[in-house]
């Protein structure tokens, strides 16, 4: 019979995508965990993974199979936070999804959070928005700060936080003046180190440019912001970056930060949370850190 075991074992193996790691990351040895997944299948009447030299990733079945476990283990964590609470502290573990230039707006949660539920474990991942997405539909992530004006899961519902403005960032040796604004067609024709194209911010930067009629030539490309801030400190590009994560850096005197405008771009950031009832208490403590931060 199938019980909680052979859920966290499917769910692990979906995390690493590799029998050793899942084995391991589950205290077992390879072969006991191989045995197990070969026993779901045997329970279930069909196969639920793709076999090969190594893992090839599950099958339609062994999909559903793995969304009923994830659900089953969020009930059974849920149930798990609602006792702790009745007791008087919530525990457990809260994996909240957040695209890279919102985890300066997420970074502001957990001090909040931890001094209502010390013992709760925080795990924020970055991640683009098709990717929050994915993980909000299968539930591998409990809560997710991203921008609203994409498709969301229809089973999620989510709440304003701010609005997300953009700031260039430059070395002084590159910057035109050192405080007040400057035009998205004057920002295109600076060395820029922009995010990737797989990015929503790039997509927001790139329309942007396209609405003046702008081809920035982008010297340096990336998926992660704090590379593309290294660049500015080692005065070798510009980048452009959320206001907000511009406002949380001391900036002291080596970067400038000039506010970009014709046209100034907004994009709404927001939770998103399953609209699902009962609610987990850590989700529910989130939501409400978020509000109180001062985005």
């Amino acid at each position: 019979m199938i019980d909680f075991r052979d859920m966290e074992l499917l769910a692990a193996l979906a995390h690493h995508g590799h029998f050793a790691r899942a084995a391991e990351d589950c205290g077992i040895s390879q072969p006991a965990f191989s045995s197990r997944i070969r026993n779901i299948e045997l329970e279930l009447g069909v196969p639920v993974v793709k076999r090969g030299n190594r893992f090839l990733g599950f099958t339609r079945e062994g999909e559903i199979a793995l969304a009923w476990a994830r659900r089953m283990l969020l009930d059974r964590e849920g149930l798990n936070q609602e006792i702790a609470e009745a007791k008087g502290a919530v525990a457990g573990r809260i994996r909240i999804g957040a695209v890279p230039t919102a985890l300066s707006a997420v970074a502001r949660a957990p001090r909040y959070l931890r001094s209502r539920h010390p013992k709760l474990t925080i795990e924020i991942i970055s991640a683009t928005s098709s990717e929050i997405r994915a993980g909000l539909e299968d539930f591998s992530l409990d809560a997710a700060v991203t921008y609203l004006d994409v498709p969301l899961p229809a089973s999620c519902r989510s709440e304003l936080l701010y609005q997300e403005r953009y700031v260039l960032l430059l070395p002084p040796a590159l910057a035109p003046r050192a405080k007040g604004a400057i035009c998205w067609a004057d920002a295109a024709r600076l060395p820029l180190c922009l995010l990737t194209g797989n990015m929503r911010n790039r997509r927001i930067v790139d329309e942007a440019f396209a609405a003046v009629g702008a081809v920035p030539k982008p010297v340096m490309e990336s998926n992660s912001v704090t590379a593309a801030l290294l660049q500015v400190i080692a005065g070798t590009a510009v980048t452009i970056a959320p206001e907000l994560l511009a406002g949380s850096l001391p900036l002291g005197g080596e970067i400038v930060a000039l506010e970009l405008i014709e046209p100034r771009v907004e994009k709404p950031m927001g939770l998103v949370i399953s609209d699902r009832e009962p609610m987990l208490p850590a989700v529910r403590g989130f939501a409400e850190a978020m509000r109180r931060a001062k985005l």
